[in-house]
């Protein structure tokens, strides 16, 4: 998740903040020496930190190691405690949006919860409805039954009544041949 907004452009401004390279005094003998003349706490940006070259005389001298002292700047502490509130803010950004991820995925699931339990009624009540369709047509099976029989007798009447129509037409032929002898 990326974090949009102030957020993001404090955390943009952490990452192009460059480090000076004068951040890293490192105090030689020279420079204490400086120091103690001049009377100043070290160098600017501009001037170059001298470095200590090794004399190479043929004395048989040694060369003695100093540590280097970097003091504290202000500069870095600041810097340090810039850069823990950017990456506060940065963390709090990640942490909120993946919380609204989170509420948003629980709202989903509300929802689809609540359209199955709306299917789930519709199909009850459709299971219900069809029961009763059912049963209501069992229920009429034997009236069915008589109109189909009914059908049939009608149909055997009609033909019963076709058979003596003809029969009736045959005979008045015949009755009106008789008649006219």
């Amino acid at each position: 998740m990326a974090a949009t907004g102030e957020d993001a452009a404090a955390m943009d401004s952490i990452s192009r903040v460059p480090i000076p390279p004068s951040a890293l005094n490192f105090k030689t003998d020279q420079d204490s020496q400086l120091e103690n003349t001049t009377g100043e706490s070290g160098f600017t940006e501009n001037q170059p930190t001298p470095s200590k070259k090794s004399s190479n005389n043929n004395d048989g001298s040694v060369e003695t190691a100093e540590e280097a002292v970097e003091p504290a700047e202000p500069d870095i502490d600041e810097l340090c405690k810039d850069m823990f509130d950017k990456m506060a803010i940065f963390l709090q950004g990640e942490l909120t949006a993946t919380c609204e991820d989170y509420k948003l995925l629980e709202n989903m699931n509300k929802l689809t919860s609540l359209k199955y339990m709306e299917m789930k009624d519709i199909s009850i009540n459709i299971s219900r409805n069809l029961q009763d369709l059912n049963q209501k047509y069992a229920s009429l099976q034997p009236y069915l039954d008589q109109i189909n029989q009914i059908e049939e007798q009608v149909t055997a009447l009609e033909q019963a009544a076709y058979k003596l129509d003809t029969y009736s037409k045959k005979l008045e032929a015949k009755f009106k041949k008789l008649e006219k002898r």
